[in-house]
């Protein structure tokens, strides 16, 4: 994690400790859609984002699908209004931009501009970050050339290599300067961001936060989950009996979090409240989840707690789901602790897009901000069998108008980093 200092602003419209934390807008890209028009439609039309690997160089690309954002990085680094790496004639130009900063830009601008806030310059804004890979699809391009001939290899392919420096070039194509850090707990990444910009801003350290975060698609992660047998050759399957893996993805996906005493000054309606979270660890494996999904029960439990909620409030569940046999029976485990028989509609929105690591959080934190705003329960793809140890069987159709008040979203990474996100109706 890397933190710059909080800068104290006269004016700033700080909130006191314990003070609300209100979702103002949320923006996200993901292999289903560029925006969150284009993603709501793909979840209602049933369009799933996976399919043969197109951008990525990797020698499975005829054997294992991916769920890729369907546009180059030329074609990404125009919709996020920077020229494309090696266009001439501008001073603009940022040379061997990676994929994560470009997904990152695209997502958070438009979560900005759907949170409408007008006198932003004026309040304390942080941006709080996740990610696990950093830029290194470009460090990738350098290393095959320097393998190949020392003497070859563009070393400012590797200028932003790890994972702060995304976080950094995004900000500062955002223009936030007062508060930013960058947050790599594996899956759960996301999560954490968005909790602890929350917790800046209950604390009164800042007014606005933009948090979330993202992930491109390498070929170290490829080859990396690979070689945990653990990827679907197929179209994954959450929560399935006859789940095979998961399907790698990649995106971003950001929410604009801010005080109460600043939604009070929008001109335009909020997406939600931010009410629980918690994270926890089981500490059970680097790569695996507890079989009896201690960590998971212990972050939802959590969430839960802080809210103010019981069980029985909860009106939807954006699984982690990742199509694993060990994540998804650990995740239902906990499920069914929590809750008993009487668990909520539920439903792996990663049936769409794939796990897309880092970002995965901050996307499915958009997608239940989403629920809550619209009345909406997405289904879970691919289901017909549920897991012989449990009886739990996840959502099938999309369902709209629906009375939903409360999300529980999780996000559960490796090395047991559980997190667990609550979405409240205003």
């Amino acid at each position: 994690m890397n933190a710059g200092p909080i800068i104290a602003r006269s004016g700033a419209t700080g909130a006191g400790a314990g003070s609300s934390v209100i979702v103002a807008g949320a923006g996200i890209i993901s292999s289903i859609g560029n925006n969150i028009d284009e993603c709501l439609s793909a979840l209602e039309n049933g369009l799933a984002g996976m399919g043969a690997v197109t951008y990525l160089e990797t020698a499975h690309r005829q054997r294992i699908p991916v769920a890729e954002v369907k546009m180059s990085n030329a074609a990404l680094a125009e919709v996020a209004g920077r020229n494309p790496p090696g266009a001439p004639g501008s001073r603009n130009r940022i040379p061997a931009v990676s994929r994560t900063a470009l997904l990152s830009l695209i997502a958070a601008k438009e979560a900005l501009e759907n949170a409408a806030i007008q006198n932003i310059r004026s309040l304390r804004t942080g941006f709080v970050s996740a990610n696990t890979v950093g830029g290194m699809d470009t460090t990738e391009k350098f290393f095959a050339a320097f393998l190949a001939d020392p003497a070859n290899g563009k070393l400012r392919e590797v200028l932003h290599h790890e994972c702060g420096s995304i976080t950094e070039w995004v900000a500062d194509r955002l223009g936030i300067r007062d508060y930013l850090t960058t947050i790599s707990t594996a899956c759960s990444s996301s999560a954490n961001a968005i909790f602890f910009g929350a917790r800046l801003i209950r604390n009164g350290m800042l007014d606005v936060v933009v948090a979330g975060g993202t992930d491109a698609l390498t070929k170290f992660t490829l080859n990396g989950f690979n070689s945990l047998m653990i990827l679907d050759a197929g179209y994954c399957k959450p929560f399935d009996d006859e789940r095979r893996g998961l399907n790698l993805g990649e995106g971003a996906g950001y929410l604009v979090l801010v005080s109460d005493r600043v939604a009070a000054t929008l001109g335009k309606g909020v997406l939600c409240d931010l009410s629980g979270y918690c994270n926890a660890n089981d500490a059970f494996h680097q790569t695996a989840s507890s079989p009896d999904g201690r960590g998971s029960y212990l972050a939802m439990k959590g969430a839960l707690q802080r809210s103010g909620l019981q069980p029985s409030d909860i009106d939807y569940i954006n699984l982690h789901g990742t199509g694993t046999q060990n994540n998804d029976l650990a995740e239902g485990t906990a499920i069914s602790r929590l809750f008993g028989q009487g668990y909520p509609p539920m439903s792996s929105t990663k049936s769409f897009t794939g796990h897309t690591l880092g970002a995965s959080g901050g996307i499915e934190a958009v997608f239940s901000a989403l629920a809550i705003r619209y009345g909406l329960i997405y289904p879970n793809l691919r289901f017909q069998t549920p897991m012989a140890e449990l009886s739990l069987a996840p959502e099938t159709k999309f369902l709209k108008d629906q009375p939903i008040r409360y999300v529980l979203s999780n996000s559960f990474g490796f090395g047991g980093n559980c997190s667990s996100l609550i979405f409240s109706k205003r």
